[in-house]
């Protein structure tokens, strides 16, 4: 009789997740919306050279100069990522999770955030017509711990101003990289 249950079971089972996985994907699940467009346009911008080795070489020390360590570097598909720690402890909440604790007397449950890496990812793709023009494209992301080491925040950061700093910055390094100053 065991032999039944478990011959049952190991039939249905597969055709159980058959018609689990025939739910398909919902038709908008892949198509951009506006927003991610205006992120692309943010964090892309193309230089005129053909040189993708020159412009990788650039971002890589773009952003070592920017305190960032380099994490994974792909020179053949034109990726570079790179992260750096940073403190993120703010006052007001460190005063916040005092507060709490001496007005309801629970220490365990008054969190505040304590460190974060801030990662930087950099792709690159020819572009134009005959490939004589390089895009770049760069993303922020930041994760924050708290005291507990628990991760508090994962986000990605879009303040326009950090975009054109860093693009303003690349642009520099591209003509010193160029020009072999």
């Amino acid at each position: 009789m065991k032999k039944v249950r478990y011959s049952c079971f190991f039939l249905l089972m597969p055709l159980a997740l058959v018609i689990e996985g025939c739910g398909g994907i919902p038709k908008d699940a892949l198509s951009m919306n506006k927003a991610t467009l205006e992120d692309r346009q943010l964090q892309t911008r193309v230089f005129d050279t053909s040189d993708e080795g020159k412009i990788l070489s650039a971002s890589a020390s773009l952003l070592q100069d920017l305190g960032f360590n380099l994490d994974e570097s792909e020179t053949d598909l034109g990726l570079l990522v790179s992260s750096k720690d940073r403190d993120a402890m703010e006052a007001g909440q460190v005063i916040g999770a005092i507060a709490w604790t001496v007005m309801f007397g629970i220490a365990g449950d008054a969190r505040y955030d304590c460190r974060q890496k801030i990662r930087a990812s950099i792709v690159t793709s020819h572009a134009g017509e005959n490939g004589e023009r390089i895009a770049v494209r760069v993303t922020f992301q930041r994760i924050v711990w708290d005291q507990k080491n628990q991760i508090s925040k994962l986000e990605k950061l879009n303040d326009p101003k950090m975009y054109q700093d860093f693009f303003e910055k690349l642009s520099k390094a591209v003509f010193l990289e160029a020009h072999g100053i």
